[in-house]
């Protein structure tokens, strides 16, 4: 059995690293690439900013309980609520991605204070591609119970998840809410 772990690990690593590519690939190219013409406005997106602030406002409370839980050695209660943040993580990433399929172009910040916006938005994306493969290895090592692996790099994860999760809720309230 150990064999046949040993021959998974790499093939699991590589997809890891592979759908990481892709899912960034597919982000910047929905929100910079070109549409069909036919699909800009044809389905309400409206709406879907704030679901997206409220996923990673999730993802974030989430993040904070799941640490807490470890500490005080509560795996299993732990395990269910990384879980949680990494499936909020997900739902926000599809709704993201419908976002921009139906909205054409990025969403152009109209405040005072752009300096400070594009500074957050550049850390912003710069990170969030990068959680991608970090959350993965994460949640993999913990997944096949390499637990020092898997708490060296939930010490890098955690910290970037977090960012990432916060400043998309600021993001939000900068574009939609007041700024």
């Amino acid at each position: 059995m150990q064999r046949e772990e040993t021959i998974k690990q790499p093939f699991l690593v590589n997809i890891i690293w592979v759908l990481s590519l892709v899912v960034a690939l597919v982000v910047a190219f929905l929100i910079l690439g070109p549409r069909p013409p036919n699909l800009s406005g044809g389905l309400d997106v409206s709406g879907l900013p704030l679901v997206n602030a409220t996923l990673n406002a999730t993802t974030a409370v989430l993040l904070l309980i799941g640490t807490a839980l470890i500490k005080f050695r509560r795996i299993t209660e732990h395990r269910r609520v990384m879980l949680a943040a990494f499936t909020s993580s997900i739902l926000f990433l599809v709704t993201y991605v419908v976002y921009h399929l139906f909205k054409p172009g990025p969403t152009l910040y109209l405040g005072d204070f752009k300096a400070t916006y594009y500074s957050i938005l550049i850390s912003h994306i710069v990170l969030a591609a990068a959680i991608i493969p970090l959350a993965l290895f994460t949640l993999f090592r913990g997944f096949i119970g390499d637990i020092q692996n898997h708490r060296r790099i939930a010490k890098i994860t955690l910290p970037i998840w977090l960012y990432v999760s916060l400043t998309g809720v600021l993001i939000y309230w900068m574009l939609y809410c007041s700024i």
